[in-house]
């Protein structure tokens, strides 16, 4: 798990630092706007109003882009000292010892003083002298004239391993409270969509196998590789179309997850379940619909070779009722196929659907990541991929055990 985990995290991390168009080159291009909008312009390498150096360094720090790419990862993963509550220090001329004033503490103002050791490195003290355990320093820049442009700044262990996924930047909050309510939408109707798929489909595929080559055996193969066949956003489309009040049946609502919040706030209890049912019953049929032919099949075939087998037979021969022979015995090995599948179905669903969530504006886990991407919020970005990759690790697990609980043969020593 451990290998997969951070061979993922490297791939899309890399990809993501050196891919154009990144946080910076955004907030470069927003500035430049709004200075043009204002009326102020000048030239500059990306054409529009030119950043000052020094908040072209700023800008790169707080977006951690002055340290090298595998401190970055290093930092994102919460095992290198990210740098925090920057304070900028400039040495003038001969001047070795700088005092900077930092905060307050325990309700006074902080004060600490810089000093500079041969232009090449900087200790922190604290005004009694003592080595600050708290701030340190480094130098920026050393100008011409031998002034040294200099940062002082705290340091904490903060990543994903100590649980912060970061801060997003275009919503200025933490990722995980922006997430939240958008995973617990996708893991709703995927994890619906996973059971029901299951409760539909193990039962018609055990009644195409008992009823193989017969016309419903027929009828429901065409019908279900049909619905394989249509991308489950388009057949949202479609749906949307016939049953959403367009030019057919007025069956359904358009979109979203309930009604809109001034009614959904005046329901109580058991209309809201109501109205939330009413709502999801759609993407929930576009959300599932592709699983329906794999599951089906699987299920038909499987029981299809358990029922052609010896052992099979010697149960019949024992004088065993066919109920009995086909629900005890060859079931249990047929739903192994499916048991080592669940796993990844369910990696796959909770991950959420853009495509889905947009035809049915429903604001979801995969809407999010695909907008993330778009608008280059690497937290949220690499927040999405952390919790996909870990979903499917454990997915291989759940897997593995299922199949243990479904197959005798499988023993975990």
């Amino acid at each position: 798990m451990v290998p997969t985990f951070l061979g993922s995290t490297i791939l899309v991390f890399i990809i993501l630092q050196i891919a154009p168009g990144g946080p910076i080159e955004r907030a470069i291009m927003e500035m430049q706007m709004g200075g043009e909008e204002s009326g102020v312009s000048a030239s500059g390498e990306l054409g529009g109003s030119v950043l000052p150096e020094s908040a072209l360094k700023e800008l790169k720090r707080f977006y951690g882009f002055d340290k090298p790419i595998y401190q970055r990862y290093l930092i994102w993963l919460g095992v290198w000292p990210r740098e925090i509550k920057h304070r900028e220090v400039t040495f003038d001329p001969g001047k070795n010892v700088v005092e900077k004033r930092v905060g307050k503490r325990d309700g006074k103002l902080w004060f600490i003083d810089v000093e500079n050791l041969n232009n090449e490195k900087l200790i922190v003290k604290e005004k009694d002298g003592i080595k600050s355990k708290v701030w340190s320093a480094s130098i920026d820049s050393v100008k011409g004239d031998g002034a040294i442009d200099a940062v002082v700044f705290q340091t904490e262990f903060s990543g994903i391993l100590t649980g912060n996924l970061g801060k997003s930047y275009i919503y200025a909050k933490p990722v995980t409270e922006v997430m939240a309510p958008r995973f617990r939408v996708s893991m709703l109707l995927g994890l619906t969509g996973i059971i029901l798929s299951y409760l539909v489909c193990i039962p018609l595929g055990i009644k195409k196998a008992l009823n193989h080559g017969s016309l419903f055996d027929f009828g429901s193969s065409v019908m279900i590789f049909i619905a394989y066949s249509i991308p489950g956003w388009a057949l949202g489309g479609v749906l949307l179309v016939l049953l959403g009040g367009g030019s057919f049946l007025d069956m359904f609502p358009l979109g979203g997850l309930h009604a809109p919040k001034e009614i959904w706030e005046q329901m109580n209890f058991f209309q809201k379940v109501v109205n939330q049912i009413h709502h999801m019953i759609l993407p929930i049929i576009a959300w599932s619909i592709a699983s329906f032919a794999t599951l089906t099949v699987l299920m038909k075939n499987g029981l299809l070779e358990n029922l052609s087998q010896d052992y099979i037979r010697t149960a019949f021969a024992k004088g065993l009722s066919e109920k009995r022979v086909i629900w005890l015995h060859a079931i249990r090995n047929s739903v192994i196929p499916i048991a080592a599948n669940i796993g990844q179905i369910i990696g796959v669903v909770i991950a959420g659907s853009y495509f889905i969530e947009r035809v049915f504006n429903i604001e979801g886990f995969g809407k999010l990541a695909y907008e993330a991407i778009l608008q280059r919020d690497y937290p949220i970005t690499l927040g999405f991929l952390v919790i996909v990759v870990i979903i499917r690790l454990l997915g291989n697990i759940i897997s593995d055990f299922t199949l243990a609980l479904v197959d005798p043969r499988i023993r975990f020593k």
